[in-house]
């Protein structure tokens, strides 16, 4: 039995992988109109916000699960 699973008596799920995930910026190539590269970073963007999105319902279900620590 690991030690934090034995000091709060039960085991929780992993952490899906997606959400440890660090988002890159978009690249940049030189001579590329500056929308472009600005419209792939706005994409990039969106999907780090859903990934957070993600990361929060996970959070969310595990209290609602497990509840919190006063």
């Amino acid at each position: 039995m690991m030690k934090g699973q034995a000091a709060a008596g039960i085991a929780l799920p992993s952490l899906p992988d997606d959400l440890r995930r660090q988002e890159a910026h978009a690249p940049v190539v030189e001579g590329e109109p500056v929308i472009a590269i600005l419209a792939r970073e706005r994409q990039a963007l969106n999907r780090a916000n859903a990934r957070q999105g993600r990361t929060i319902q996970f959070y969310d279900d595990l209290t609602s699960r497990y509840g919190t620590r006063p």
